[in-house]
């Protein structure tokens, strides 16, 4: 049982619960890509990112092989990450618009970074049993977190439909039908007792190449959403143009 966030990260990372995954991550790992062919990869779970008294989460998929399965930390080292950091900044969410490694000073100011699964798949899809297995890691964090989140920013079908019973496990009511996942959906769960506070979840398309490089994300698109989710969440944020 993880009492802490810390712990919690610290227990993710030693995760071996999915053959498939674990398999995959290792050769990544060995094999590398050309262009990184000097660095030493993670090449473990990526656990979450951000203090541990965030008041908003954001929910992606899965890290990616050579940026989070690189680096260790959540969309670090690849383009969905140089996308999502550049908007945390100019919303006022991050100290600096890049993440490049682990260790390069970067900070986010009332947010955490997580996804439903914690392992880089082969070819960024999780198996549904792959899914439901690291779900427990999920509801973990939603649990830690209750006493100051107040908002999600989902990236994604994958991870809107991941999520959804992952809330209602850890404490919150979600309707039913199940609310479809949409760019700028926005429904706010009630908690199912009083150990919980209201939650505002909105919904993002993802920040993957498929969607910036062909504008069906534009930063501007990606931004309004993150800053309209940090005023549910009661986080400051910069100056909007």
């Amino acid at each position: 049982m993880c009492h802490t966030i810390a712990e919690l990260d610290t227990v993710v990372a030693d995760c071996r619960a999915c053959p498939r995954l674990v398999a995959w991550r290792e050769r990544v790992a060995r094999e590398k890509r050309a262009a990184f062919r000097e660095e030493t990869y993670w090449g473990r779970p990526v656990p979450g990112f951000g203090p541990p008294d965030a008041r908003l989460l954001i929910v992606g998929l899965a890290p990616a092989a050579h940026g989070g399965n690189r680096t260790g930390r959540m969309f670090t080292g690849d383009r969905s990450g140089d996308v999502l950091f550049a908007a945390l900044h100019a919303v006022g969410l991050a100290n600096q618009p890049t993440s490049i490694r682990r260790d390069d000073g970067l900070r986010l100011t009332g947010v955490r970074l997580t996804a439903p699964v914690h392992c880089a798949p082969p070819d960024n899809k999780p198996t549904p049993d792959e899914r439901d297995r690291c779900s427990h890691w999920l509801r973990t964090e939603l649990a830690l977190l209750a006493p100051t989140v107040r908002a999600i920013v989902v990236l994604g079908a994958f991870g809107w439909q991941a999520l959804l019973p992952v809330l209602a496990a850890a404490g919150w009511i979600v309707p039913r039908p199940r609310p479809k996942f949409g760019h700028n959906a926005r429904i706010t769960l009630a908690p199912s007792d009083d150990t919980r506070e209201p939650l505002q979840l909105f919904g993002c398309y993802h920040v993957s190449q498929q969607n910036t490089f062909t504008g069906r994300l534009t930063p501007a698109m990606l931004e309004a959403v993150l800053a309209d989710a940090a005023t549910a969440a009661g986080l400051p944020t910069a100056a909007r143009h």
